[in-house]
């Protein structure tokens, strides 16, 4: 779950995806998709904000330690 999460994109619902890609790696079925789906709208919103943050922090320590200057 770790290495999927790492790789998602930082858009809305690519969350959605990546559980569906979970789910079927473990064996569980993917009929229940739909009952995620029904309550995930508002979890996906903060889910693809933390993304796209921590993206954000770590192409800001990665520049650093390259010895980039960040302009603001």
């Amino acid at each position: 779950a770790l290495l999927a999460s790492i790789g998602a994109a930082g858009i809305p619902m690519a969350g959605l995806i990546m559980m569906t890609i979970i789910l079927s790696a473990v064996g569980l079925p993917l009929e229940g998709i739909g009952l995620i789906l029904a309550v995930d709208r508002l979890l996906d919103m903060f889910r693809t904000t933390i993304n796209v943050w921590s993206d954000s922090c770590g192409a800001v320590i990665i520049a650093k330690s390259e010895g980039e200057k960040l302009k603001v």
